[in-house]
């Protein structure tokens, strides 16, 4: 491809707001030694987190610390992006023993590969991408900084009327993806006590952009006139850019014995007011169904808050950004969240 390729550019138009790197995060890659690595950064959240990790190293004025993602890279252009960008690429199947041997060392390591969609199809799958791939990883960088990607769905429903669940919540199995979420974070922790990794298991509840996440289904629901489900009526979210800027500064926080953080959004939002909210911006009125049950998948991210502060990008800001977008026809992934899903089947 060449440098005018349009899918190229547009990813990168994309990407040029959500991986502007936070002062802190510039401070943060100021102070940490070693490269950086970003394994799964074909997936939705990996190229921000790699273009991110390259603005603030420029920006703190450390343009010899390289910046390498890996990922099967399905799509070319994501690829493309990422080197126009300055981030090194490597092809890499992190399920196959000789392909992860193979990758350089890295003094700093963001995890986010995994499967969550298409495990209800082929559960095997998702449990071999989930536990296998992570248990190669984790010895074949045991001497790194970790912080390893998880999710708020390995806590069990918990009451709306409270804060939602911290991380002395005791993880429950809803479902195959959920379940082995929690053995991702098993073998992570399983090997960084052998080793004396230092890792923080992030457990991320819902990042949220232009193109994915819960506010964007509603919108795009309010805006075909779909009905919402608000049986799950209460959710959490972060935007993107808020999200991963957390994680690079969440890799000073990596310890040995492991720590875990829950990462998301200060406030406990209603799916209801959220949508009535999105129809006023869209000149729409949401459509209803089934009524809110008392408890849901709610993150209490009160420690992570004290650590970096609120996000940069507040709730009001990502409703009006996302209704913008989508009333003027934005390009989305095409990927729902299924939130409102209460079975743990995705």
């Amino acid at each position: 491809m060449t440098r005018f390729d349009p899918a190229v550019q547009a990813d990168l138009a994309s990407e040029e707001r959500l991986s502007e790197p936070p002062a802190a995060t510039v401070a943060c890659v100021k102070r940490l030694d070693g490269d950086y690595m970003v394994l799964g950064v074909g997936g939705k959240m990996g190229a921000t987190m790699a273009l991110m990790l390259r603005r603030a190293l420029d920006a703190a004025g450390r343009r010899g610390i390289g910046v390498t993602g890996v990922s099967r890279f399905s799509r070319p252009a994501a690829r493309d992006m990422l080197e126009q960008g300055g981030v090194r690429t490597l092809a890499c199947d992190f399920t196959e023993p000789d392909e992860v041997a193979a990758l350089p060392q890295a003094g700093n390591v963001l995890y986010l590969a995994g499967q969550k969609f298409g495990t209800s199809e082929n559960p095997e799958n998702t449990w071999i991408q989930n536990t296998v791939a992570p248990a190669l990883v984790a010895r074949h960088f045991r001497d790194a900084r970790i912080v390893a990607f998880s999710t708020g769905c390995v806590y069990p429903f918990v009451p709306v009327e409270g804060a939602g669940a911290d991380e002395t919540e005791p993880v429950a199995c809803l479902g195959e993806y959920a379940s082995s979420c929690v053995g991702r974070e098993r073998v992570f922790t399983h090997y960084a006590r052998r080793f004396g990794t230092r890792l923080l298991i992030f457990r991320l509840n819902y990042a949220t952009e232009l193109r994915y996440g819960v506010l964007v289904d509603l919108a795009l629901k309010v805006q075909r006139g779909e009905p919402i489900d608000v049986s799950t009526g209460w959710v959490n979210c972060i935007w993107q850019g808020d999200a991963c800027a957390r994680a690079v500064q969440c890799l000073e926080q990596a310890a040995s014995p492991p720590r875990t953080l829950n990462v998301t959004g200060p406030e406990k939002l209603s799916v209801r007011a959220l949508a009535e909210d999105l129809g006023r911006r869209l000149d729409r009125v949401p459509v209803f169904v089934g009524a809110e049950a008392p408890r849901a998948w709610l993150s209490d991210a009160g420690a992570s808050l004290r650590l970096f502060g609120p996000p940069t990008v507040a709730v009001d800001q990502m409703l009006g950004l996302i209704a913008a977008h989508v009333r003027a026809g934005g390009a989305t992934l095409g990927r729902p969240t299924h939130f409102e899903i209460r079975t743990g089947e995705f």
